[in-house]
């Protein structure tokens, strides 16, 4: 009776590893754009996945750029093609999302991840006088590109996905900022919005079989980070429970178990080693 209790077991076991294996989403030879895939997160990204021997459309603003991440990408067994454009602009993301569905076929996954930051404070005194405040410029700056720049490519994904009848994937690069950051005004409002705006296109577009997400990294040593002095590294890691700051390599092994599941959708993965603002 043992045996043949412990025989059913392993039979079920069988059966269920099975079942999570249909459930993995294969993204060999599907099409995934990721924009702001020159340095840091968007090449790390891009690298990992590549690795499935996925086709890789490749967004920055300047084309030469991205040459560094391509030849990565497709060492590691991926077709790359690498388009210019200005997330900002409407017409650049309609052409550029035109152009790699046309070349590379339908669009199965977007990584909304080109940013920037112009950090200060709202306003600024010292010794009772005002010295600066958080100009308009500098408002609008982050807003053009870390909001409206990514509801341009989650909207232009959305609707190849749905054409292509073929579902996708669209992730939203966050940050734990969204929280609210000192002197972080305008990044973090970008990146709560961005991160409220993947739990609303999930909940639109799941009945395309389109599962949206975010990912919301901490401190991560991208080139912003590796060009700080030792004792500001230093005092940055201090800040992070886990004692270190994280790898471009950890946000992109996020990204991938994002497209694998294909159950997770509406969710913000948080990878800020236990740091949460």
């Amino acid at each position: 009776m043992i045996q043949l209790l412990r025989f059913s077991v392993t039979i079920h076991n069988l059966d269920f590893i099975k079942t999570l294996k249909e459930d993995v989403m294969d993204i060999k030879n599907k099409t995934i754009i990721i924009t702001g895939a020159a340095r840091g997160l968007g090449a790390a990204m891009a690298e990992k996945l590549a690795g499935h021997n996925c086709k890789l459309g490749l967004i920055d603003l300047d084309k030469d750029s991205i040459a560094k991440t391509a030849s990565a990408c497709e060492a590691a067994g991926a077709e790359v093609m690498c388009v210019s454009a200005d997330v900002t602009k409407e017409d650049d993301v309609i052409n550029a999302y035109s152009e790699v569905v046309k070349q590379m076929g339908p669009l199965a996954g977007s990584i909304n991840n080109a940013g920037i930051t112009r950090d200060g404070l709202l306003v600024k005194y010292k010794d009772g006088e005002f010295v600066k405040r958080m100009s308009l410029e500098e408002w609008q700056a982050v807003i053009d590109i870390n909001l409206t720049g990514v509801f341009l490519c989650g909207r232009e994904a959305a609707q190849h996905m749905i054409e292509g009848g073929q579902g996708g994937v669209i992730i939203n690069i966050s940050s734990i900022a969204r929280h609210g950051n000192f002197g972080q005004t305008n990044y973090s409002a970008t990146k709560a919005g961005v991160q409220s705006m993947a739990v609303v296109w999930a909940k639109e577009l799941s009945k395309y079989g389109i599962r949206v997400n975010s990912i919301a990294p901490g401190f991560i040593n991208t080139e912003m980070v590796a060009g700080m002095p030792d004792n500001v590294k230093e005092k940055l890691a201090k800040m992070v429970p886990a004692g270190r700051i994280g790898e471009p390599d950890e946000v992109a092994k996020a990204a991938e178990f994002i497209f694998m599941n294909e159950y997770y959708s509406g969710r913000c993965i948080d990878l800020d080693g236990a740091q949460r603002l």
